[in-house]
């Protein structure tokens, strides 16, 4: 991934006010992943690459995941998620997403979901 996709300097605003703001599922799947504790893989929250904020970003594997809400429920989003994902995938970026509400009925699960994307 070329080094000019990541963080932009107009974006961090955006990542600071989404870091002080997240939703339940992501206060949790943060608990399961920060200080590298899903299999020694590092993830960064709220990292922009491009003009996109991911969720979950973890460097080493080029994987993003990404939690959904009711707010992904519409063709518009759907859309969205669609262009975004494309052009993650065009800069080398794997991206998963998950329901919110399976991180917080099944967080072991999303997280065993996540580790079988490592070293791929």
């Amino acid at each position: 991934m070329a080094r000019i996709y990541s963080n932009l300097t107009p974006l961090k605003p955006v990542r600071r006010s989404l870091r002080s703001a997240l939703t339940s599922a992501e206060i949790r799947l943060w608990q399961a992943l920060k200080n590298s504790q899903l299999a020694g893989r590092k993830f960064r929250r709220q990292h922009s690459i491009g003009p996109y904020v991911l969720d979950f970003f973890c460097p080493a594997e080029s994987l993003a995941v990404e939690l959904d809400g009711s707010t992904h429920d519409t063709a518009a989003a759907n859309e969205r998620d669609e262009r975004r994902d494309a052009f993650l995938a065009s800069v080398g970026i794997d991206v998963l997403r998950f329901e919110n509400r399976n991180v917080m009925e099944n967080l072991e699960g999303v997280l065993s979901e996540i580790s079988k994307r490592f070293d791929r």
